[in-house]
Formats: C-alpha cells, sequence, structure tokens
C-alpha cells in the first residue's frame, strides 16, 4: 500500500471409502504507553492459571512475574558480558537468582547485577557438547528405557533419564563417548509420546472409510453425521488412534461430533493446504452471496460463493434440511471437512454433485446448529496460534503469532526487552503470503515509545536493522492488509 496516501449430476455424500475492521494507516503512530511493566501487562487469564496451578494468590502472581522476567533481563546480560565463563542460571527454590560461573574472579560481576553467583566447574557451552554428543548418538537410546536427557544448570551436569533400570542408560552414555564424568542417570517413571492437533480439514479413518474434520471444539471435532455413528472409533490423519463418535445424526440432520483422546489437542485452525492453517475467530452466520472456502482431506482448499439456506438435499440414504448451497466444489472423502468465510467458521461439508475438475454444487451442515444440539463451544484463535511461518533464520531470537487484518501484536510475547550495550538491532519478519504485513521497532523514551526503525513495504516480509544505545525495545507487527500467522526473528547487542 501507499504508506504516504494512507496518512447438475446425482446428489451424493462425500465420505471417502463409504458407500453411504479497517486497518490503520501503517504510518499512524503507536497509542503512548505506559512505562514498562510486565506484571500489569499480564493477562487475567495467565494470573488465574498461575494462581490454580503453582497455589499463588493474585498478589504474588503478580509479583512472581516481576521477578521472573527481571531474572531474564539479568541472565541475558550476563550471558553475554560473562561470555565462556557463564555457566546457566536458574532462579532457586528459595527464589534468589543463582548465575553459575567457571571463575571465581567473575563471580563480582554476577553480584554487581544482584544475583547470586556460584562457582562451578563446567560452562553452559561445555554442558551443551556433553549433551550435543548424546543427541548425535541418539539412535542407540530406547525410548522404552530412555525417555529423555537434558542439560541440568542446578547440578551443572547433563541427566540422562532411566524407566525400568539404569542399564540401557548407562550404555546409551558409552556408545555417545560423551564425557560420562559430566552425566548423571536418574530413574523416571515418564512415558512421553506425541501429541497430535485437531485441525480441521485433515483426514480421519473409521476402518475401511475416510472423512475430513470439520472445525475443533472442545475435546474434540465436528463433522458429518454420515461419517459414522455413536461409538464409531476413528484414527487421526496418520492412522494413531484419535477418537469415538459421541452424537450423530443422519439422515433428517448431517451433522456428528467426535471426542478425542489425550494424545490428540483440539487446535482452532484449519488446513489451507498451501501448507499453512487459516484460524477460526468464531461462527458468525455468512449472508447469501457472501465468498466461502471448505477444506477437505481429498481436494484440499476450494472457495465460492453461498447460494441458499435452508435447503432440504434428498440423498438416497433419506433427506437432509437446513443445509446451505454453496456454488463450491467437493469429492468423496471431503464429507465433514471444515467451511469458513473470512475467520467465521460456518460449518461441515455433507455431500454434493459434480467434482472439481469440472466444477460443482455442494451443501454444508451450519456449525451453529451442531453446536447447539450437542452443547459444544467452538476453539477460537484465543485458543492458540497455528503454525508460522519460519522463514526467518540465523537471528538470536525467536517469536510468532497471528494476526487478522488491521491488528498489531508486540513482541517479545507482548512485552519488551532490555538492551544493556549500545549495538545493532535486527530483525526479520515473515508473514503470511499474499498478505501486508509491517515491522516497527520501538525503544522506550521514558513516557512513550518512540519508532526508531521500520520496516513498510507492500510485502508480507519485512526487515529492520537499527543502531543504538542501552535501553528497552519493542516490536510491533501490523497486519496492514491480509490475516494469518507470521514469525519474528531478532538480535539485539
Amino acid at each position: 500500500m501507499n504508506r504516504i496516501l494512507a496518512g447438475l449430476a446425482a446428489v451424493t455424500l462425500l465420505p471417502a471409502g463409504i458407500t453411504v475492521a479497517v486497518a490503520a494507516p501503517a504510518m499512524a503512530a503507536p497509542a503512548p504507553a505506559p512505562a514498562p511493566a510486565t506484571a500489569e501487562a499480564a493477562s487475567p487469564e495467565m494470573l488465574a492459571a498461575m494462581q490454580r496451578d503453582l497455589g499463588l494468590t493474585a498478589v504474588q502472581a503478580k509479583a512472581r512475574i516481576a521477578k521472573d522476567d527481571a531474572a531474564s533481563r539479568t541472565e541475558l546480560r550476563l550471558r553475554k558480558t560473562l561470555g565462556g565463563a557463564f555457566g546457566g542460571a536458574y532462579i532457586s527454590k528459595d527464589g534468589s537468582f543463582v548465575v553459575n560461573v567457571t571463575s571465581a574472579a567473575r563471580a563480582a560481576e554476577v553480584t554487581a547485577a544482584g544475583a547470586t553467583a556460584r562457582v562451578v566447574a563446567r560452562s553452559e557451552a561445555a554442558l551443551d557438547a556433553v549433551k550435543a554428543r548424546l543427541d548425535k548418538a541418539a539412535a542407540s537410546a530406547p525410548a522404552a528405557s530412555v525417555p529423555g536427557w537434558y542439560v541440568d544448570v542446578t547440578t551443572n551436569r547433563v541427566v540422562v533419564l532411566a524407566k525400568g533400570g539404569t542399564a540401557a542408560a548407562h550404555r546409551f552414555i558409552a556408545a555417545s563417548r560423551a564425557d560420562a564424568g559430566a552425566v548423571t542417570v536418574v530413574a523416571t517413571s515418564e512415558t512421553p509420546r506425541p501429541l497430535y492437533d485437531v485441525r480441521g480439514g485433515d483426514a480421519y479413518y473409521m476402518g475401511g472409510g475416510r472423512c475430513s474434520v470439520g472445525l475443533s471444539v472442545n475435546g474434540g471435532f465436528v463433522t458429518a453425521g454420515h461419517c459414522g455413528t455413536r461409538g464409531t472409533a476413528t484414527q487421526g490423519y496418520n492412522q494413531v488412534s484419535q477418537g469415538t463418535f459421541q452424537g450423530s445424526s443422519f439422515p433428517g440432520n448431517d451433522y456428528a461430533w467426535v471426542s478425542v483422546n489425550s494424545n490428540w489437542t483440539p487446535q482452532p485452525w484449519v488446513n489451507n493446504y498451501s501448507g499453512g492453517n487459516v484460524t477460526v475467530a468464531g461462527s458468525t452466520e455468512a449472508a447469501v452471496g457472501a465468498s466461502i472456502c471448505r477444506s477437505g482431506s481429498t481436494t484440499g482448499w476450494h472457495c465460492g460463493t453461498i447460494s441458499a439456506k435452508n435447503q432440504t438435499v434428498n440423498y438416497s440414504q433419506g433427506s437432509v434440511s437446513g443445509l446451505t448451497r454453496t456454488n463450491v466444489c467437493a469429492e468423496p472423502g471431503d464429507s465433514g471437512g471444515g467451511w469458513l468465510s473470512g475467520q467465521q467458521g460456518q460449518g461441515v461439508t455433507s455431500g454434493g454433485s459434480g467434482n472439481c475438475s469440472s466444477g460443482g454444487t455442494t451443501y454444508y451442515q451450519p456449525v451453529n446448529e451442531i453446536l447447539s444440539a450437542y452443547g459444544l463451544t467452538l476453539r477460537t484463535s484465543g485458543g492458540g496460534n497455528p503454525n508460522p511461518p519460519t522463514g526467518c533464520t540465523g537471528y538470536e531470537f525467536t517469536a510468532s503469532g497471528s494476526l487478522s487484518s488491521g491488528g498489531s501484536a508486540y513482541q517479545p510475547n507482548g512485552s519488551y526487552y532490555y538492551s544493556s550495550l549500545s549495538g545493532t538491532h535486527r530483525a526479520c519478519l515473515d508473514g503470511p503470503t499474499g498478505t501486508d504485513f509491517d515491522l516497527y521497532l520501538q525503544k522506550y523514551s521514558g513516557s512513550t515509545w518512540v519508532t526508531v526503525a521500520q520496516g513498510i513495504t507492500e510485502a508480507a516480509d519485512e526487515t529492520v536493522s537499527y543502531s543504538g544505545t542501552a535501553g528497552y525495545y519493542r516490536y510491533r507487527v501490523h497486519a496492514y492488509s491480509g490475516s494469518g500467522s507470521y514469525s519474528l526473528g531478532y538480535s539485539n547487542p
């Protein structure tokens, strides 16, 4: 953008293998912000979760956030100034911030920074090197008896976890040729397992059939009723056990919902089949004539417009009423897949006619009726971000997020960072393809945030570089046009 000016075939069901806001001008100055105050910036949801899970009061939770933030900034500063003498840092159980150093002569620097110095034998780099040896030999570690390994800065050693005895762990350490004197074997009962995301449009299986995930809800997902009956077991896109149909209605209606097991996490995303996701922000019903897109595991992502609502479709298995008619194409296996108008969830694929070579008509079951029928809550973008682009590499830190058109976010983590040295601040923004995302570097002046560098081209990706003095800095990511997920890489002096 110009930133200056801006100041009819047979109707069929579609399972596979089954018979049955206005954007603000990019040059607009950000609103004045109060002095950095991490504890005050914490969301009510975060404070509530900390009170619940850490046994804190609201006042204690705010104090903990502020103290943790101060420790993080001190660690970053000392990591740079101590260099090879830095041995890691941690907050002890008594609440003190401890910084390990390999030289007693450097302890005074730690004390001067307000932390507790602890002289240790190994630097952080040395511990990382030991772990790298183990990583290289990972193939020789049986997962059932060696669940993992990590650098433990509190003991200044590398820990190898062992389950059901320590023999396999010791064999693994020997095979790695790592310094055994720097490694401790610790017994554990852990059994790590992969955790998978539930995402609209992805395939799922029911015996010999395949359908598509519709939209995520708390505890599972909604899909087409003709894909399975109550009690039908499902497997995910990777054939891993996924869940069970808890309710299903077909014909008359064509909707169902599946509850998933603990291996799967419902996410507010729909697969766009171009390497990314579209976030689901809500379920406001779109009007006749509105643009709409759907995702399915056979034909991917296709768009069109809404032709009519409240259509009764007379399938050979029986009629289904209350469907929405579209000119979007679909094919067998797309059944159950999610529909979106913008970022608003609309429904799940029921059936249609034609195909995605010659075109066709497809019907979907409106999602709000499904949510009401089963008392479900749609998973929306407040519950997490989709996998962000990863085009920025070679930077010291990374952050990611998702924005709707016109929205802004501050990084890192809605806050700021402190640079104790003068030098160059560099950043790279990788935005969603086809959008116009902008990047601003801001410095705190003592009373407000001032933009000191910016990338405001018409592209999705931006870079900035700024030579500045010590102080508080933050990045503002702005979706000037378009929506989606982004990744930010940045380095500071």
